[in-house]
């Protein structure tokens, strides 16, 4: 076990936006989080990765309570990939990955040849090596979320957290995005829409519902045709796919 959260709630005045949620996530994990707006999924990851205190409830990396914890310690560990990560400097794409390495950098550290190594990899994974010398402002909106998730990759975590990564991309790039998050050698927890990708990419999958769980488990024991008319109001059949074995969703 690398990152759990025991009985966490969450109100914004007299509005419970997280009600008292329970996980455990597994070493080297992907789970998925699903629910439909509203339901509290980002409010739990911000909680999750530390930027967010409960009003009631813990969140522990290895067992060690994360409010407990220094900022930058929490960063050298967790990294977080909001939705609509922005910024109004035209500053080098490069320099936008680079941010990740600062969390393992004193401020009388230098640059290292190892810290240039992290970052070229990391550019390279999300296939925008050849924009490093490109300013942010000319990026296209799927192209800067591949940049802050290169950002977030540069920070060396043992868990990322990423709330709706696919938005903005293309279809190949969701694809490779989330085929990327389902090998890293990391713990990984990842907001969804997309319930295909989720059966095809996550090992376990939770889904909330007016901020509590109301499921949780493998893709092949949640994913129910009931379950999705209940908690998202659609109606759909549930098939095995031929080509890659996992559950594949249509809708009717």
């Amino acid at each position: 076990m690398t990152l759990s959260a025991k009985n966490i709630t969450w109100r914004i005045g007299k509005k419970v936006i997280v009600d008292d949620v329970s996980l455990e996530v597994a070493q080297g994990e992907t789970l998925g989080l699903l629910g439909p707006n509203g339901s509290g999924k980002s409010s739990l990851l911000r909680i999750l990765a530390g930027l967010r205190r409960p009003d009631h409830g813990q969140v522990l990396l290895d067992g060690a309570e994360i409010a407990a914890m220094g900022k930058k310690r929490v960063a050298r560990r967790v990294a977080f990939v909001e939705q609509h990560g922005a910024t109004d400097a035209n500053i080098r794409v490069e320099d936008v990955v680079k941010l990740g390495r600062t969390p393992h950098h004193s401020p009388f550290s230098s640059w290292t040849t190892a810290d240039d190594r992290i970052v070229s990899e990391a550019l390279a994974r999300v296939e925008m090596a050849d924009r490093r010398g490109q300013g942010w402002q000319s990026l296209s909106g799927g192209e800067r979320q591949r940049v802050h998730i290169a950002r977030a990759l540069a920070q060396s975590p043992q868990e990322i957290l990423l709330d709706e990564p696919t938005n903005h991309l293309d279809i190949h790039h969701q694809i490779q995005l989330m085929r990327l998050i389902s090998t890293l050698p990391v713990t990984s927890i990842v907001a969804i829409h997309d319930l295909n990708h989720a059966a095809m990419f996550c090992d376990t999958l939770v889904v909330m519902q007016h901020g509590r769980i109301v499921a949780r488990g493998t893709p092949e024991a949640v994913l129910t045709e009931t379950l999705l008319a209940d908690v998202f109001k659609v109606e759909t059949r549930i098939e095995t796919s031929p080509y890659h074995g996992k559950k594949h969703i249509h809708f009717l």
